[in-house]
C-alpha cells in the first residue's frame, strides 16, 4: 500500500519552502499539481525531477480514482497546489476522503497557508475564528454574508482584487459601517501589506487605492461578542 503526502508550497516567498517538503517531493514516485506550469517553476528551483501530473478543480472527479489505484499499487504520491496547503480553497478534499475510505495512509505536512498570517496580522481576536474561503459569487452569497454579520467570532474571507470593494461594501451593509476589519494582500511577497480599520474606512481606502494580488479579509465579531479589541486606524504592516 502506498502513501499520500499533502505538501504545502509557499504562498509567495520561495524561501518559505521547508526542507522536509523538498525531501518528500524528491523521494515520492509522482507529484500531482494544480497547475503543472506554475508548479514547474517551484520544482525546477529546488531541482525536483519527480514526474508531475495535473489534479485540479476541473478534472479532480476523473483523476481521483486513477490516483487511488496508483496508491493501492504501492506508489508514494504527493499532492501540491499552486500556493499554500492543498484542500484549503484548493483541490485536495476529494482525494483525501477517498484515501481514508480505502484505508490509504495520508500525511499532511505543516506549512504555508495565507489566512493564518493575515489573521495574526489583523490584531483581531484569534482564539476563535471561522474560515469562509471564497464567498459564492451569486447564489448563497447574501446568506453567507449575513452569517458573518451575526457571528460571535472572527471571520476570514478570500477575495480577488477586482471584487474587493464590492465585497467590503456588502459586508459594511450587513455588519454595519463601524465593524472592525483587516485586509491583507500579497502575503509573504515583496509588497505584503495589511490595512486595518472599520469597514466604512476600508471601503473608502480601497475605493481610492486599487488593490492588487491575492487578498485576505478578516472581519471582527459582532459587537459585544468575544474579547474586546482596540479600534485601530489605518496601519500598514
Amino acid at each position: 500500500m502506498g502513501k499520500l503526502y499533502i505538501v504545502p508550497t509557499p504562498v509567495g516567498n520561495m524561501a518559505d519552502m521547508t526542507p522536509r517538503a523538498v525531501e518528500v517531493l524528491k523521494s515520492c514516485d509522482r507529484i500531482y499539481a494544480e497547475d503543472t506550469r506554475t508548479s514547474g517553476v517551484l520544482l525546477r528551483n529546488f531541482d525536483i525531477t519527480t514526474p508531475c501530473s495535473s489534479h485540479h478543480k476541473f478534472n479532480e472527479h476523473s483523476t481521483v480514482r486513477p490516483i487511488i489505484e496508483q496508491l493501492l499499487a504501492g506508489e508514494t504520491v504527493a499532492l501540491i497546489s499552486d500556493a499554500g496547503t492543498p484542500g484549503i480553497s484548493d483541490p485536495g478534499f476529494l482525494l483525501t476522503r477517498e484515501c481514508r475510505r480505502e484505508n490509504i495512509e495520508v500525511e499532511t505536512l505543516p506549512g504555508a497557508t495565507a489566512f493564518v498570517p493575515a489573521l495574526v496580522n489583523s490584531g483581531l481576536p484569534t482564539d476563535r475564528f471561522t474560515f469562509e474561503g471564497f464567498l459564492p459569487p451569486k447564489k448563497g452569497r447574501q446568506t453567507r454574508i449575513e452569517k458573518i454579520a451575526a457571528s460571535d467570532c472572527t471571520s476570514i474571507v478570500y477575495e480577488s482584487p477586482l471584487r474587493l470593494v464590492k465585497t467590503l461594501e456588502q459586508l459594511a451593509e450587513a455588519c454595519g459601517p463601524t465593524r472592525q476589519c483587516s485586509v491583507s494582500r500579497e502575503i509573504s511577497k515583496l509588497h505584503n501589506t495589511t490595512v486595518n480599520g472599520t469597514l466604512e474606512e476600508l471601503v473608502k481606502f480601497f475605493g481610492e487605492n486599487q488593490a492588487r494580488g491575492e487578498i485576505v479579509i478578516v472581519i471582527g465579531a459582532q459587537e459585544g461578542a468575544g474579547p474586546k479589541v482596540h479600534k485601530n486606524k489605518f496601519k500598514d504592516a
